[in-house]
């Protein structure tokens, strides 16, 4: 298997799962972006084959896929801050659609690929501040840099499944929503924020308490990630290669207010300050998807409820910061998990 972005949150997360369960891993990813990082602590370079490299690197890439042949490809790689997207469009452009294009430009000549999984975002959407969630069939838009660029990756894959792999491997994006747990330090975040304030006693500022957003437990993203894979490998898995929303309940979609909230009485941190926002720039304050399709056609259900992912995360960075070796904090944060999933464990 390969998994594109694999040093990153999500896609170290899944790295561990795959090897886990005794799939042959690739990693293909730039080196960590932070430090600390999930894929440094949990020693993931003992457990897959890592390469570094970026996806902008068309070359690297095909070489990649020629000398792996993989039958199940992970495409997580992207650069997936809403802020370093207004910082930097034209990078990320280039990392979340020209980089998703060479990726499935290389597939298109292995034969051993059966199935895809793209990881775009619940932000592709043309966001109209809806008051109810949004389903696979609404328009795809962007205002910003970073969600324009998950539409067109939405539309790179299109493309791709309809002018190339009718008879090939079959392709499915997945839209998630905001994925938090255990292990992520990416800059400009709501746990990261949190977890920081924390360990250093102080409360955090809050920069759009109002904001509401879909938030799930990575495991519960990652679990409906492989349950597409799974789906699309079987005789008739082509009906899958589709675009899904991947999402919690629609009522445990939260404010950031209440997030913070609970995180900060959970961990017992000082309650989060709310500042007024000063920002120049453009950010939703209402986005929320619907993931029926993924509940009815594959029987997938969410474990977790928002207080049990916001307890679960406040666990394992306590756990964490309290010294807990990390490779052994994510195998009894996966055996826990499969102890109450509603499925079999793989």
């Amino acid at each position: 298997m390969l998994v594109t972005g694999h040093t990153g949150f999500k896609g170290a997360w899944l790295a561990f799962l795959l090897a886990r369960a005794g799939a042959k891993v690739t990693g293909f990813a730039r080196a960590p972006a932070t430090t600390p990082s999930l894929f440094t602590l949990a020693r993931l370079d003992q457990r897959i084959e890592s390469r570094f490299g970026d996806v902008c690197d068309a070359d690297a890439l095909e070489r990649t896929v020629r000398e792996t042949q993989p039958e199940v490809v992970f495409a997580l790689a992207a650069q997936s801050l809403v802020l370093d997207g207004y910082d930097n469009p034209a990078a990320t452009f280039a990392t979340n659609v020209v980089g998703l294009a060479n990726l499935l430009d290389a597939i298109r000549n292995c034969d051993a690929t059966r199935a895809i999984v793209v990881a775009t975002s619940d932000k592709c959407y043309e966001n109209r501040e809806w008051p109810w969630a949004y389903r696979e069939t609404d328009a795809l838009g962007g205002r910003d840099p970073y969600a324009a660029s998950k539409a067109c990756s939405e539309h790179v894959v299109s493309a791709y499944r309809a002018s190339y792999f009718a008879d090939g491997p079959a392709l499915a994006t997945v839209r998630a929503g905001n994925v938090i747990g255990g292990g992520d330090w990416s800059p400009a975040r709501l746990i990261v924020d949190l977890v920081a304030a924390a360990a250093e006693g102080r409360a955090v500022v809050l920069r759009r308490p109002g904001a509401i957003r879909p938030w799930q437990f990575v495991l519960d993203a990652l679990d409906a990630y492989l349950d597409i894979a799974e789906a699309m490998l079987e005789d008739d898995g082509r009906s899958f290669a589709d675009a899904w929303n991947v999402g919690p309940d629609v009522a445990d979609a939260r404010s950031v207010r209440a997030v913070a909230g609970v995180f900060a009485t959970s961990w017992g941190a000082p309650s989060p300050i709310e500042a007024p926002d000063v920002s120049d720039v453009h950010e939703a304050e209402l986005l929320m998807v619907d993931s029926a399709k993924l509940r009815t056609r594959l029987g997938w259900r969410p474990a977790y409820g928002i207080d049990e992912t916001i307890a679960r995360t406040v666990a394992w960075y306590r756990a964490w910061s309290g010294g807990t070796d990390v490779p052994t904090l994510c195998e009894d944060e996966v055996a826990r998990y499969e102890s109450v999933v509603r499925r079999p464990a793989r």
